[in-house]
């Protein structure tokens, strides 16, 4: 046998061990990735209302605790009804209510926008008037670092806690990103309707923006039914 076809065999013989190698790897490992992606869902989920400081450090079983202790996940259908996965319709969208003193405190509404570079993913929590936001995250996405990216830092999601998805009219209008500081962009009776902006960033903002409204949008009857006190300030049985 030739030195030449002794190395092709070596080479072939090396691929395949390494090809078994890393499929073995890659399965053996899924079960902790899959375990990882739920963890921090939780953790992101339960960060959108304020369970989790930013000083503190939390173990993957504490996060869990605390989501499992405050948050319960239920299903919207188009009336604005809570349901529990038993009651789910196929129409019907997630949504996660968190429980405070046995009784509603907020509703917390997944986030899936367009981005400039992919897609944004996170979780806005509403005070159960149905109109205030009470905290804002993001923990996916792939904008540009020191630009668009900014949207992962803390000093841009609080901007969201305490505005408004109503005008002062009561009507629906989501909450909006300003192109860059609000000061004299925005009027000044529409403030509490927008977060200042990233400069530089402003297809990001503009992206976010829309997203945030569609969605908000598919979720207005079961805001509206927190706004007029048609949901009573517990949540559904499950």
């Amino acid at each position: 046998m030739s030195d030449s076809l002794k190395s092709l065999i070596f080479a072939a013989v090396m691929c395949l061990v390494c090809s078994v190698l890393l499929t073995t790897a890659s399965t053996g490992l899924q079960h902790f990735q899959e375990k990882n992606v739920i963890l921090d869902k939780q953790k992101n989920i339960i960060k959108s209302v304020g369970l989790i400081q930013k000083e503190e450090t939390y173990s993957p079983e504490r996060i869990t605790q605390l989501y499992l202790d405050n948050i319960k996940p239920v299903w919207v259908d188009s009336d604005g009804r809570l349901n529990d996965a038993t009651q789910r319709g196929e129409s019907d969208i997630p949504l996660y209510i968190y429980l405070k003193n046995d009784g509603i405190k907020a509703y917390i509404v997944p986030i899936n926008s367009r981005g400039l570079w992919g897609r944004i993913l996170g979780y806005l929590a509403i005070e159960n008037d149905g109109s205030t936001i009470s905290g804002f995250t993001i923990y996916k996405h792939s904008e540009t670092p020191g630009l668009g990216g900014e949207i992962e830092k803390e000093w841009f999601q609080k901007n969201f806690v305490g505005k408004k998805i109503i005008n002062r009219e009561g009507r629906f209008v989501s909450i909006g990103i300003a192109k860059g500081p609000l000061k004299n962009k925005i009027p000044s009776k529409q403030e509490i309707n927008y977060v200042d902006g990233i400069s530089g960033a402003t297809l990001t903002g503009k992206y976010l923006s829309a997203g945030i409204m569609e969605i908000l949008h598919n979720y207005e009857p079961v805001s509206i039914k927190f706004r007029k006190n048609l949901i009573e300030k517990q949540p559904a049985e499950g």
